[in-house]
């Protein structure tokens, strides 16, 4: 063996043993870090096991639905009870199947929630130790169920007991557990139904659409029929023909008094509308310099009462009103003022009763408390003789077994726990606290007064009202008065202005000369307004669609579902959500009736009182909702293979014609010699049917790949870029800004969308650079720190400004010139 064959010979068996030794060294690692690990997993479950609350004495176990509450209810109990939290409901339907057996009399196959088996497993464990075993889940349907399925998964019949308490006190906990009930099987073979028909529907229909419209699509019971109600408005915004009609008015002025009056009619007593323009001429031109005779004055005591307090609709609809809050977000907050919060003098305490109910009844220690504290802080003047009862409108009484929303102690005023409450919490506590008190307290007294003036044959009229007595309005212009003085402004009178509400002194026969003649302004009527938050759940409730408990997730899921979206706080159906609602209700009439869900609403309620048997309801929706599935399939148009000629050229090839497909985006314009021409454009369709392609929107930069220009599309996502020679060029990429990230000086701000549906805008350098902002970046040196860029903000206080993401430093600002230049990018 030569020495350069040996040396060769040497390496490669060192090589070997390096290998082999780093082999060894691997697994070795790899069994420690396995041990590691195992050791660790071992180590947390023991200190979990640990965590379950014991106790070394014998002990009652209650369960409650959420965490928060199991704190707050540990304390109020104390020693001798362990107190545990199911976090909601512990099992449900399988998500993978149907889990019904029509076939078999509706059996339903009820499987534990994904997460929940250690759950349940804690639980059974804590329940073999205690003497009794206290279901303390929500009063309502839902909560029913929850206890209904533990009672199952515990099997200890003998101990279990049923409490339900309206608010989370230490009196109204202690005298459930004194006073234990049983679990009420009505109550949950009713909400057995309600699950089970959402999920016949959700798992029947949804499946067609996939197969007629796009994969991922779904339909729901009562969601559905919410849609509809948004789509039906916005078909009759759309089919609204504004008319002109016309007012009349001026002002004048007595012991320097200015007040306004206005045409009333031809008559003194029958008001006439003014559509004809000569005929509004002729009597601004009859009356003009001439003089008013009074003819008529009228004075009246008028008594205003005051509401009683919140339900939970009333609640989303004031929240939403006052406070610009969603459904959802009132629900949450009041979800934590009822469980408990964390007082400083006064440890965790429930703050108001529960939060979802339809009932304004108050209970009568309630009553007591209320009444002498308007007395104490008020005065007799503003308590009523006799406390005020207020009756619910309409023939719903089950949720009438639950008290109106109020505050649980009047000791904790809103001053008094202000700093223990975030201020979404302090402004809802707030508007809880006025709305109950104020319901208690006396009439309003309201002097109003009507002269009927009278010149050339034409009758004015001007209507003034004082306060005389402001009553439980006392607590509502306190409120409002607040919520001014939040905003700011001006609050000097110009000296032109008409002050209203206030007459001078004025008496029949007199003549009053104008200071200002009438002059007539031109009006439009306006269609019907879309729907908000409050006026969708305001609806909601008067239609008898869903509960109080439902009407937050029905708003989300609609929104979530991609069916419609918000703008500027209004309610706007997307083309899929109209596409999709038209098409629902021609095949599925019932299914889609706001009368039928009402009914379903009321059966519910019958289950629940005893009344009617929850198969026999269920028996009677199949039997229709059967036939209608079978021909739905049949029958219910294919927008997968919709392509309707438009008779408009392609652009792009010769002999090509745009028609109209179907994508997951909705509709679009095709070539009809597509895959050999892929020109597409988005269009806009008039109610007369004419189609009118809209340009398209370029990206500032070119593609890429083959230096082609990129078209902005949006997506489930939000905007992203395409190439526009797709699908022969596949480019895709985020949307990003012209705008450099100033942290890193690499990457530019693409604009993205969160796991809940809110738009951010992060670094394209990201992971290497994590810079992100919540709202929209401008190029705009901060005048305060030096800050390359400012975020835009608008608030109804301060206006459109931008804001420094650094140091917060804010000022005014237009957003016009800069939205004129994206304009003229997109455009070029």
């Amino acid at each position: 063996m030569t020495e350069k064959t040996a040396k060769k010979a040497a390496k490669k068996t060192a090589k070997k043993a390096t290998k082999k030794a780093a082999k060894k060294t691997a697994k070795k690692a790899a069994k420690k870090t396995a041990k590691k690990a195992a050791k660790k997993t071992a180590k947390k479950t023991a200190k979990k096991a640990a965590s379950t609350p014991r106790a070394k004495g014998p002990y009652d176990l209650v369960i409650v639905e959420s965490p928060s509450k199991a704190k707050t209810i540990k304390k109020y109990l104390g020693k001798g009870y362990q107190v545990v939290a199911s976090n909601g409901h512990i099992k449900d339907l399988p998500k993978s199947k149907l889990g019904v057996d029509v076939k078999s009399n509706f059996e339903i196959d009820l499987v534990p929630i994904t997460g929940k088996k250690d759950k349940i497993e804690r639980i059974q464990e804590l329940a073999k130790g205690a003497d009794k075993i206290y279901l303390a889940p929500d009063m309502d349907r839902e909560g029913e169920a929850i206890a209904h399925h533990l009672a199952e998964e515990i099997g200890k019949p003998s101990k279990i007991h049923r409490v339900v308490f309206n608010a989370v006190t230490k009196t109204a906990v202690q005298d459930a557990i004194a006073n234990p009930a049983t679990l009420k099987k009505h109550m949950y073979d009713s909400q057995k139904t309600r699950r089970v028909l959402d999920r016949l529907v959700g798992y029947k229909i949804s499946p067609i659409l996939w197969d007629k419209v796009q994969r991922g699509i779904s339909a729901g019971r009562v969601q559905s029929v919410a849609l509809r109600i948004i789509v039906e408005r916005e078909d009759e915004i759309k089919a609204f023909v504004p008319e002109k009609w016309y007012s009349i008015a001026g002002v004048m002025e007595k012991e320097n008094t200015k007040f306004e009056f206005k045409y009333y009619g031809e008559e003194p007593k029958k008001k006439t509308e003014l559509t004809e323009e000569d005929f509004v001429k002729k009597i601004v031109s009859d009356v003009k310099g001439k003089p008013y005779n009074v003819t008529d004055v009228k004075k009246r005591e008028r008594k205003q009462n005051p509401t009683p307090p919140f339900t939970t609709s009333k609640l989303q609809q004031e929240a939403a009103n006052k406070l610009g809050f969603t459904a959802k977000r009132t629900m949450m907050v009041a979800q934590k003022l009822y469980e408990g919060i964390q007082l400083r003098d006064h440890g965790m305490q429930g703050l108001i009763t529960y939060m979802r109910t339809d009932s304004v009844r108050t209970a009568p220690e309630a009553l007591e408390q209320v009444r002498e504290f308007i007395k104490d802080k008020y005065g007799n003047d503003f308590l009523p003789t006799e406390p005020n009862v207020y009756k619910k409108k309409g023939s719903n009484k089950v949720q009438d077994a639950h008290e109106a929303i109020r505050p649980t102690n009047l000791l904790f005023t809103p001053d008094e726990v202000r700093g223990d409450l975030e201020p979404e919490q302090q402004k809802l506590y707030e508007l809880i606290w006025n709305k109950f008190i104020s319901s208690q307290m006396s009439q309003a007294i309201i002097d109003q007064t009507t002269v009927t003036f009278e010149n050339q044959g034409h009758f004015f009229r001007a209507n003034g009202s004082i306060i005389k007595f402001p009553g439980f309005r006392t607590v509502y212009l306190e409120a409002a008065a607040e919520k001014r003085s939040k905003k700011g402004g001006d609050d000097e009178e110009n000296e032109n202005d008409v002050k209203s509400g206030l007459l001078p002194e004025i008496i029949v026969d007199e003549n009053i000369k104008a200071l200002k003649d009438a002059l007539e302004t031109e009006h439009w009527t306006s269609p019907p307004p879309r729907y908000n938050e409050a006026s969708l759940v305001k609806d909601l409730e008067e239609k008898g669609i869903g509960r109080p408990s439902t009407y937050a997730s029905i708003i989300s899921n609609i929104q979530d579902r991609g069916y419609v979206e918000k703008i500027e706080n209004r309610f706007l159906p997307t083309e899929l959500g109209a596409v999709v609602c038209k098409m629902l209700i021609e095949s599925f009439p019932d299914v889609m009736n706001v009368d039928f869900t009402a009914q379903v609403e009321e059966l519910l309620d019958k289950i629940e009182e005893g009344e009617v048997t929850w198969k026999k309801v269920l028996k009677e929706f199949w039997k229709g909702f059967e036939v209608t599935l079978e021909k739905a399939k049949e029958e219910m148009k294919n927008l997968k293979k919709q392509n309707i000629p438009t008779g408009i050229n392609c652009k792009k090839c010769e002999d090509g014609e745009y028609t109209i497909k179907w994508g997951r985006n909705g509709q679009f314009l095709a070539c009809s010699n597509y895959p050999d021409c892929n020109s597409t454009y988005d269009f806009k369709k008039s109610l007369d049917g004419t189609i009118t392609i809209l340009p398209k929107n370029w990206f500032h930069d070119p593609c890429p790949t083959c230096g082609k220009k990129l078209e902005v599309k949006t997506g489930k996502y939000g905007r992203f870029v395409r190439c526009e020679e797709y699908p022969q060029c596949e480019t895709t990429l985020p949307y990003t800004l012209k705008i450099t990230c100033p942290e890193c000086k690499v990457g530019k701000f693409a604009e993205k969308k969160s796991r809940y549906g809110k738009f951010f805008y992060g670094c394209s350098n990201y992971p290497n650079c994590e810079n992100a902002l919540w709202s929209m970046p401008y190029e705009y040196d901060c005048p305060s720190c030096g800050y390359g860029i400012m975020t835009y903000r608008e608030t109804k206080r301060e206006g459109k400004q931008l804001q420094c993401p650094k140091c917060k430093h804010k000022v005014d600002w237009d957003i016009t010139p800069f939205a004129k230049e994206e304009e003229e990018v997109s455009a070029e």
